[in-house]
C-alpha cells in the first residue's frame, strides 16, 4: 500500500473551537496526522510519498467555484476587517429560515452563508493545507487507477462533511467525493464507503440525484449526534439517485457486534452496485474512548473491520477522515489498513 502525505498540513494548526458553550482546545489538530503517520511507518504498511498537484480542474468538478474562490480569499478579507491579531476566522451569523440564502459583501455574513458550524475555523494556511489533502486523494485515486490495489491518502483537513457549496465539520474540499469524482471522468464505477462517526453530509448531497456513484455511510443516528440536519435512514437518494444512497444510523453505545452487522448491510449494497473501486472514508472517532464519540469500538475491532471490508476484493482509495484520540489514533489507523491488506 502506498500511503500519500504532505506535510502542508501543518499550516492548518487549530488553537480551539467552539462547543456550544465555550472556547475549547481544538480537536482537529496536526498531530493527528503526525501520530498516523508514525504508526504506519514503524508498521512498514507502505511506502510513504508526497502528492502530486492536480490543480483546481477536479476540485471544482465537485465543488461550486463560489465556495472555492471564497475559501481561497476569505481569510485575508476577514483579517481586513477585523484586524492583523486574528489567528482564527469563524463565522458569526447564518441564513436561517425565512432569511434570504444570498450572501451579501460583508465577510461575516459570507462566511456564515458557506459555512454550517462554529468548529471550523479559517487560518492563513488553511488554503494550502486543504489544496494538499485534495491533491492526497487525487494522487491515490491516480495510484489505483494505475493498477495500485489500495492506497492510503492521509488527508487532513478531513473533507466528508464539505458539500458542494459548504463547508463545515472541520472540513473544507471534500477529499473523497472529488477522488469518486476524478475516477467516474475516467470511466470507473465507484462507491463510497463512509465508516467515519458522524455522517458524511457534504458526499450524500453531493451525489444525491445520481445514479453513477453509491454512497454507503454508518455512522452515529443524527437525532443526537453531529451534523444532525442528514443522515437518516430515510434518505435514499432523489430523482435518478433514488436507491444510490444508503444510510445505516446506529444507537449511542455502539460496539462491535452491532456494528459488524451494519457492515456486513452496507457492504452487501456495495457488492450489488458492482464497483469496480471502492472509496473509503476512513474515520477512526468509532474509538470507545474518542474525545467526541458515544460508540465502544475497541483497537482490535479495527482489524475487524479492515479485514471485512478487505473481502470485497476491490481495489480501494482511502482516505482519512475523523478521529480525535491521540494517544491511540495512530495504532487503529494502522489496525484497520493492516486488515485491508489481510489475504
Amino acid at each position: 500500500m502506498q500511503i500519500i502525505y504532505s506535510p502542508a498540513h501543518r499550516r492548518h494548526a487549530v488553537a480551539t473551537e467552539f462547543d456550544g458553550v465555550k472556547l475549547i482546545p481544538a480537536y482537529e489538530v496536526p498531530e493527528r496526522a503526525e501520530a498516523v503517520l508514525q504508526a504506519l511507518s514503524d508498521r512498514r504498511l507502505g511506502a510513504i510519498r508526497s502528492p502530486e498537484p492536480f490543480g483546481l480542474g477536479p476540485v471544482a468538478r465537485v465543488h461550486d467555484q463560489a465556495l472555492i474562490r471564497f475559501l481561497e480569499t476569505a481569510f485575508a478579507k476577514f483579517v481586513k476587517k477585523h484586524g492583523a491579531d486574528v489567528r482564527e476566522a469563524y463565522p458569526s451569523s447564518w441564513p436561517a429560515r425565512r432569511l434570504r440564502q444570498v450572501p451579501g459583501e460583508d465577510i461575516d455574513g459570507v462566511m456564515g452563508y458557506f459555512c454550517f458550524d462554529t468548529a471550523t475555523p479559517l487560518l492563513d494556511g488553511t488554503w494550502t493545507a486543504a489544496r494538499e489533502a485534495v491533491d492526497c486523494a487525487l494522487t491515490a485515486a491516480q495510484l489505483v487507477d494505475q493498477g495500485a490495489a489500495h492506497a492510503f491518502a492521509l488527508c487532513r483537513p478531513p473533507g466528508h462533511h464539505a458539500a458542494s457549496d459548504l463547508y463545515g465539520g472541520y472540513c473544507f474540499f471534500n477529499n473523497a467525493a472529488i477522488a469518486a469524482q476524478w475516477l467516474r471522468d475516467r470511466g470507473r464505477r465507484v462507491a463510497i464507503l463512509d465508516v467515519d462517526y458522524h455522517h458524511g453530509n457534504g458526499t450524500q448531497e453531493i451525489f444525491y440525484q445520481r445514479a453513477d456513484v453509491l454512497s454507503v455511510s454508518i455512522h452515529a443516528d443524527p437525532n443526537w449526534a453531529f451534523p444532525h440536519f442528514l443522515g437518516f435512514a430515510d434518505e435514499r437518494g432523489e430523482g435518478a439517485g433514488e436507491g444510490f444512497n444508503l444510510n445505516v444510523p446506529l444507537p449511542y453505545g455502539t460496539g462491535w457486534d452491532s456494528y459488524a452487522q451494519a457492515l456486513d448491510t452496507a457492504l452487501a449494497k456495495v457488492a450489488a452496485f458492482g464497483p469496480e473501486v471502492l472509496v473509503l472514508a476512513l474515520g477512526l472517532d468509532t474509538f470507545g474512548h474518542d474525545p467526541i464519540s458515544k460508540f465502544r469500538l475497541q483497537t482490535e475491532d479495527y482489524l475487524r473491520m479492515g479485514e471485512t471490508i478487505g473481502k470485497l476484493g476491490l481495489p480501494m482509495v482511502v482516505t482519512m477522515e475523523g478521529g480525535y484520540a491521540l494517544g491511540q489514533l495512530g495504532e487503529i489507523t494502522a489496525n484497520a489498513l493492516e486488515g485491508l491488506l489481510t489475504p
